[in-house]
């Protein structure tokens, strides 16, 4: 039996689950729905969720029921949150309303319409470990598929340079320098 799917989900205060074709939970971040595929139950039992299976055929759908699920008790809840770093001289970020404006060394600046449920915040950043860190971007939203799709789209903005180690990346990702070409050595 999958050990996730077994796993209850605890239901923090001011959740409220509604349970029918889809899964609704809604909290003080707003509302989100998971769909409950055939064979799966969902059931509420003193302040905590349970997901079961009818039988063997739906044990892949088990664990993802259940994730899926905790996803968005933790959305409604408390939410996520994402951070990304820009790297490099002259690379900025402004955030207005919902369009985010980048300048990333291309000849023109790139806007970024944030969907609804997504809040950006940029936050200038001085004296740290990273050379040449511009500025931190923190990413918030109830969504955390949603959340770290629009994540991978602003990092592809410009991925991180294995050469020169600039560009736009995840806050903690590991990036491995490479050496380069060196000059012809003549014998």
């Amino acid at each position: 039996m999958s050990r996730i799917g077994k796993k209850p989900i605890p239901l923090p205060g001011g959740v409220k689950v509604q349970i029918g074709e889809q899964l609704e939970v809604s909290g003080p971040k707003g509302k989100l729905t998971v769909p409950i595929p055939p064979g799966i139950t969902v059931r509420q039992a003193d302040g905590k969720l349970e997901i079961q299976r009818a039988g063997d055929e739906q044990a892949a759908l088990h664990g993802l029921t259940r994730a899926l699920a905790a996803n968005a008790v933790q959305g409604v809840s408390g939410g996520f949150t994402r951070e990304l770093d820009i790297v490099g001289i002259g690379y900025r970020a402004e955030v207005k309303g919902r369009v985010a404006t980048y300048t990333l060394g291309y000849s023109h600046p790139i806007e970024f319409l944030l969907p609804e449920g997504v809040d950006m915040k940029v936050d200038k950043v001085a004296g740290t470990a990273i050379a040449n860190l511009q500025a931190r971007l923190v990413l918030s939203g109830r969504d955390r598929q949603l959340l770290g799709q629009v994540a991978a789209n602003i990092r592809a903005l410009r991925k991180p340079d294995p050469y020169k180690n600039k560009g736009v990346r995840y806050t903690g990702e590991t990036l491995r320098k490479k050496v380069g070409k060196t000059g012809a050595s003549a014998k």
